[in-house]
């Protein structure tokens, strides 16, 4: 029986990492909560701890191992030990900040085919804010912000490619991306769009 591809969960960005922390809390079950292993992609940001901070949070919520990948460069997607923590890992969690850094570090390397091929055999990936922005194939680079859909709002660039029905926006009302989503979505008609308030995600299965 083949094996049921693993979810894409787009998160709005700014998501509660002290009280009620939901969206991370129900990621890590879906990965096998108590036990279960992620690995989290800190690229997006310039924030030098941003990969130990997340690192921390999911260990507060009893997954097993949480390790950070730090990748800062196309060559680091070539190391042999990265590649084998996420042939084993439950679930990848890519951070926030620029997503033009994840598709110039990351596009097309052995990172980004290993992170395919396996939420293909199932494991699930999640990324917040930039990293929502990187997971479909058609990713939001960077627009304008408005709520009328104007002709160079918004500028598309390659994302990681684990579906191409949908083009997600994050920060959605609070930084007022309305035109520039329906702009892309002109642009590429076959495809839903999903606009993503702050603190809100979508699980996609």
């Amino acid at each position: 029986m083949e094996k049921a591809r693993g979810y894409i969960i787009p998160v709005g960005g700014a998501e509660e990492k002290i009280g009620d922390v939901a969206i991370l809390r129900r990621f890590a079950m879906l990965c096998g909560g108590l036990g279960c292993s992620i690995a989290i992609i800190p690229t997006a940001s310039s924030v030098s701890d941003t990969g130990s901070r997340y690192e921390e949070l999911f260990r507060s919520l009893g997954v097993g191992k949480a390790k950070s990948l730090p990748i800062q460069s196309r060559a680091d997607c070539e190391h042999r030990e990265w590649l084998d923590v996420l042939d084993a890992v439950d679930g990848v969690f890519l951070t926030g900040g620029n997503q033009l850094r994840l598709s110039t570090m990351i596009g097309g390397t052995e990172v980004a085919k290993a992170i395919r091929r396996r939420n293909a055999e199932g494991m699930h990936v999640a990324g917040t804010s930039a990293g929502a922005a990187f997971l479909s194939e058609h990713m939001i680079a960077f627009g304008k912000e408005g709520a009328s859909p104007r002709a160079r709002i918004v500028t598309l660039a390659p994302g990681l490619g684990l579906t191409n029905r949908v083009i997600i926006d994050q920060h959605f009302r609070q930084r007022d991306r309305l035109g520039r989503l329906l702009t892309a979505l002109a642009y590429n008609p076959f495809a839903i769009g999903i606009g993503l308030d702050e603190n809100t995600a979508a699980f996609i299965g």
